[in-house]
């Protein structure tokens, strides 16, 4: 297979602090790339690693415990802090650096760090990566981040750009197998609606489970409805939150590990039967505000996503995929202002 070239867009820019050592999810995601994990076992990859200046030594550090490791598919590790080089010729960028939101800043002071951030990296990714590159966002705010990205990258074709909900679409099927006393992989079509943010909608209401007797919906299994509604949802919702509390520090590994899945289905495909969840620029699909990037159940197939048409939503999703739409078109505008 012919090699690809992927940016890990590790620190923020233009005064942007993510941490050193590319943070911790670029610190986790690196070796998953380098041994196949995001795009198989078969393909080569070439690294290029971005941070901002005052990490450019951990960065240095980083390159050689990447070389040290040995990993027969990376060919080669290109460690910067020129946004330029780090985006040449880029088939996949994972942009995982943007400035954190700290105790007692408003919403719109952390995107009007994180604007310039995204407007300054789309620039890069419009004049110096491949013409074929997929971008998956997961610095927060990841929806909005993607929608800044998008209009300041207008070459790059608007399929290519999504954030991540994958990390939310896991949690949830990890809190039904739980629940349910099954493995997590007897699980799926769970979906994650909307918002990265705790707005989101969880919703197990399509989802299913293998059994002796075959795959059965997750609502005949457990039929406690107030479960479903409301445990359900409020954990999935909050479950960043809850591990930030345990390990004062927020996801890494199940973040790293989460990208992967997501660039990995993108590019190799979903199993048959199965989708997966995927902030992508909304078409108006469930009617769903356009312009904006929404979370939806995707099928992938040969490098491409489609959303899953035709699910019925009753009236209790109804209200809740609406209460996510209407924050992120709030996001939106508060991205909008701070352009401004």
């Amino acid at each position: 297979m012919g090699l690809r070239w992927i940016s890990l867009a590790c620190g923020g820019l233009s005064g942007g602090v993510t941490g050193s050592a590319m943070g911790q999810i670029g610190y986790a995601i690196a070796p998953m790339i380098a041994r196949g994990i995001m795009l198989g076992p078969d393909q080569p990859v070439i690294l290029h690693l971005l941070d901002i200046a005052p990490a450019a030594e951990a960065l240095k550090g980083v390159k050689m415990e990447l070389l040290d490791a040995a990993f027969p598919l990376l060919k080669e590790v290109h460690a910067t802090t020129d946004v330029t080089e780090a985006c040449k010729d880029v088939n996949i960028a994972i942009m995982l650096g943007g400035f954190p939101r700290k105790e007692g800043m408003e919403r719109k002071d952390m995107m009007s760090k994180n604007v310039p951030i995204y407007k300054e990296q789309a620039s890069a990714l419009e004049e110096h990566a491949a013409s074929d590159c997929k971008v998956l966002v997961v610095a927060n705010p990841a929806n909005t981040n993607a929608l800044i990205l998008k209009e300041f990258a207008p070459s790059i074709p608007e399929k290519n750009i999504t954030c991540l909900t994958r990390l939310d679409h896991n949690r949830a099927l990890s809190q039904i197998a739980e629940r349910l006393k099954v493995y997590v992989t007897d699980v799926k079509n769970v979906i994650i609606w909307g918002n990265h943010s705790s707005s989101q909608y969880p919703d197990a209401n399509h989802a299913t489970v293998a059994t002796t007797n075959g795959e059965r919906p997750v609502k005949e299994l457990d039929t406690n409805d107030h479960w479903l509604k409301n445990e359900f949802i409020n954990t999935v919702q909050q479950r960043g939150a809850a591990i930030i509390k345990a390990r004062k520090a927020s996801s890494a590994l199940s973040a790293a590990s989460a990208a992967c899945d997501h660039m990995h289905d993108w590019v190799l495909g979903t199993p048959k039967g199965t989708w997966v969840s995927m902030g992508v620029y909304s078409d108006g699909s469930y009617e769903i505000p356009k312009d904006i990037i929404y979370s939806f159940p995707v099928k992938c197939e040969k490098g491409k996503w489609s959303i899953v048409k035709g699910l019925k939503i009753d009236e209790f999703s109804r209200a809740k995929m609406d209460a996510t739409a209407k924050d992120l078109i709030d996001e939106k505008e508060v991205a909008h202002s701070c352009l401004n």
